[in-house]
């Protein structure tokens, strides 16, 4: 069964339509839930159509020369009479309404129904250009002056079909891929998650992502994350469509792998607390191996260690107090490191601009003549390679001061102790300590007397 003219199956009021039934010889019989029931012939001719003409239409033939034998019913045709026609449909492909800067985008204009017929398409767009006749709007690289309202309607003959309804197209900004890593050095034995994203994500179907490594396309994936157990330089992009149209790169991340040798902290001398202007060396010592290393260091203090091995601080102040660790990173192959080794606390005391003087003894105070006499310089930290001096002190009577003079073999002993012999005069003793390379100086201690029963020694 067909309907005449097959433009589409929905007609407009007035039109002329023939309904016809194709079966060579025989009677034709119809089946129709419309109000109006065609004649029992094989051509229905509906000359002025209503819309008591729509519904479905169905028939079958029956033989003149034997009445019990027909054909099966055909099956139905759906027709519609209607006062506007079929409604276009402004459809877009890719099957987006926010498309990103560049991309290519068809705008297609489809009349359910019309399918074999000759139409000729009108456009309704705010940035259309040109005046376009043909169902297909074909973008290539759109930019921002293509977004807008598109609709459509069609023309078959001297008919239109009624607008079809707005279609918004939505220009985005280029988007750039993000990149993150769950962690920038790959463990001993271990893998690295790195995860590409298209921001904004308001339009983030149907990506591939394209991964680089060290300046080389390294994968393409659908999905956005990839495990990696090799350091290197790393970048993503994504990719849609045909053409590919192409994210923004991602910034490039750095990812290190971690060797098993082992970094080490040291500080030379290892003393617990240094003290102002003092002299010290901290050093990023690396185990196994004779791999030739570059060093890095971090620290919590206000000035940073240079990238070398040894961090040699000639007059140490509170701005070098801090905790310190280091690693190191092979010279032959840069994404190779080691671990952060333990961290180190450097104290450097400040708590006075003045240097720290020590405390002397004498025992016993009080002496017979001739008797010995014995000096203790007693330092803050008694433990932390002191070597000490001593002196006598010397008056000057016209300064009301005193000088020191140098005790035979008083000169940095180990011991913090010094012994006098068969002393018989009054007499006043200095101490000082001192460490380190070069060596670190105290003050001078206070002065202390050995009272004796005699006079004051002569000087």
């Amino acid at each position: 069964m067909v309907i005449e003219p097959f433009v589409f199956h929905v007609f407009l009021l007035g039109e002329t339509i023939t309904v016809r039934c194709e079966i060579h010889g025989g009677v034709t019989e119809w089946e129709t839930n419309s109000t109006i029931k065609p004649p029992n012939q094989n051509e229905y001719r509906i000359r002025s159509a209503s819309s008591s003409n729509s519904g479905k239409y169905r028939c079958k033939g029956r033989m003149k020369s034997s009445q019990h034998k027909t054909t099966e019913w055909s099956d139905s045709v759906t027709l519609t009479v209607s006062d506007t026609g079929p409604k276009p449909t402004v459809t877009l492909q890719p099957s987006r309404t926010h498309i990103y800067s560049g991309e290519t985008v068809t705008v297609r204009c489809e009349i359910q129904g019309g399918e074999g017929a000759q139409w000729t398409y009108e456009w309704r767009a705010e940035k259309l250009n040109t005046r376009q006749s043909s169902n297909e709007y074909r973008i290539i690289k759109v930019t921002e002056s293509d977004g807008g309202e598109y609709r459509c309607r069609g023309r078959s003959s001297s008919s239109w079909t009624e607008w079809s309804d707005i279609t918004t197209l939505t220009i985005l900004p280029k988007p750039k891929a993000e990149l993150r890593a769950d962690s920038t050095a790959v463990p001993v034995g271990g893998s690295v998650t790195l995860t590409c994203s298209v921001s904004p994500s308001s339009s983030s179907s149907g990506w591939k992502y394209y991964w680089y490594r060290d300046g080389k396309s390294y994968q393409i994936l659908t999905n956005g994350q990839i495990s990696v157990s090799e350091g290197g330089l790393y970048w993503c992009r994504g990719g849609r469509g045909e053409p590919v149209y192409y994210t923004e790169y991602s910034k490039s991340v750095w990812i290190d792998t971690t060797v098993s040798n082992r970094s080490v902290v040291t500080l030379h001398p290892n003393w617990s607390e240094i003290y102002r202007g003092e002299t010290i060396t901290v050093r990023c010592e690396i185990h196994g191996g004779d791999t030739e290393w570059d060093y890095e260091w971090e620290t919590n203090n206000i000035i940073k260690p240079p990238n070398q091995n040894e961090y040699r601080i000639r007059s140490a102040s509170s701005s070098n107090s801090g905790n310190y660790r280091c690693k190191g990173r092979m010279k032959s192959s840069q994404h190779k490191t080691t671990e952060w080794s333990d961290s180190v606390t450097l104290t450097v005391s400040d708590k006075t601009v003045y240097k720290p003087r020590p405390v002397l003894t004498v025992s016993p105070s009080w002496l017979s003549p001739g008797a010995s006499v014995t000096l203790n310089c007693e330092v803050e930290h008694p433990s932390a390679g002191w070597s000490f001096y001593w002196y006598k002190a010397v008056p000057d009577l016209s300064e009301k001061s005193s000088s020191y003079e140098l005790l035979p073999d008083g000169s940095g002993t180990a011991q913090d102790s010094y012994i006098i012999h068969g002393q018989t005069h009054t007499a006043g003793y200095v101490c000082r300590a001192g460490r380190g390379d070069p060596e670190y100086h105290t003050d001078h201690s206070q002065p202390k007397f050995v009272w004796s029963a005699g006079q004051f020694e002569e000087f």
